[in-house]
């Protein structure tokens, strides 16, 4: 279980990976019902100027969920997310990964509050972000 104490300032998340194969890529947008032909047919891509049949905008915040989730154990709750913008393709074939950094931690009450600062890259160019996360975790101590 991590606490609000245990995180510092600056201290970087793992990073997930996420290969995107053309079935990963169907069964994404098939589960939140995002049935556009972009996402799950190369061709239609191609001729709408995509390069390839690409991944969707819940599919992609699945991933910074998922990378703040693992990281912050069962006990993190997932606050506000601001600055999710999508701005280049994340395209079957290809690997998407998730970068997070610690940039703020406060007291608001009886919770701790950490900032987290995400983007996606794939193929090493940032595809989504700079957005942020706030994240309340459990202090160790309650304030009196």
């Amino acid at each position: 279980m991590k606490f609000f104490e245990d995180v510092t300032e600056g201290e970087k998340l793992p990073v997930p990976e996420y290969p995107l194969s053309m079935y990963r890529l169907v069964m994404a947008a098939g589960s939140n019902r995002d049935f556009n032909s972009i996402h799950h047919n190369s061709e239609y891509a191609k001729n709408s100027g995509a390069p390839e049949a690409y991944a969707n905008v819940l599919f992609l915040m699945g991933m910074w969920e998922r990378a703040v989730r693992d990281w912050a154990g069962p006990t993190g709750v997932i606050g506000s997310v601001k600055g999710f913008a999508m701005k280049k393709f994340n395209p079957v074939g290809t690997t998407t990964t998730v970068h997070g950094t610690v940039v703020g931690k406060e007291i608001r009450g009886d919770k701790g509050v950490v900032t987290v600062e995400l983007i996606s890259r794939n193929e090493g160019v940032v595809t989504v972000g700079p957005g942020t996360m706030e994240i309340e975790l459990p202090l160790q101590k309650v304030p009196a």
